[in-house]
């Protein structure tokens, strides 16, 4: 059995500042509220290798993972996989970036397949991926829908 999720949403700013905000992965912890710590351990050209660690669980774990993420921007995407899957046979993610009217719609599929001695199975992690996708989505919405104000804001002279 394998698990898939889709989730999107339309941010209100431009492609290229959703792009880098959303690529800047040093930056993920202050992106995303579920990491605390991004390690980036080899850079190849588009291709980069870094170690993604999440903050405690409800249990106080530690889940950390190493992934390789490739980016096209003339192309408008990126795909991922982790390497050291853990509790996944696979997982591979592809994002993918459109302008549309009112800002830039990004959309999220994450493929995988949980182990069969994994602690939960396909359907629990694909309702779990889709409830959290749609927390972060929002928040990573927001933050870039807030600075492209700032920056607008900013680049008004004053009279």
């Amino acid at each position: 059995m394998s698990g898939r999720t889709e989730n999107e949403i339309t941010i209100a700013a431009p492609l290229d500042l959703v792009w880098d905000m959303t690529n800047d992965l040093e930056n993920w912890p202050q992106l995303f509220s579920e990491y605390a710590a991004v390690e980036v351990m080899k850079r190849e050209g588009q291709k980069t290798t870094f170690r993604l660690t999440m903050h405690p669980d409800d249990n106080g774990k530690v889940w950390s993972w190493v992934s390789e993420r490739t980016t096209d921007r003339q192309g408008r995407n990126v795909r991922a996989r982790r390497v050291e899957p853990g509790p996944f046979q696979y997982m591979d993610i592809r994002w993918e970036y459109s302008e549309v009217p009112g800002g830039t719609r990004m959309h999220w599929r994450q493929d995988f397949a949980m182990r069969p001695d994994a602690p939960v199975d396909d359907a629990w992690m694909t309702d779990n991926i889709n409830r959290n996708s749609r927390v972060q989505l929002e928040l990573i919405r927001d933050k870039i829908e807030q600075r492209d104000r700032e920056r607008r804001s900013a680049s008004v002279p004053a009279n």
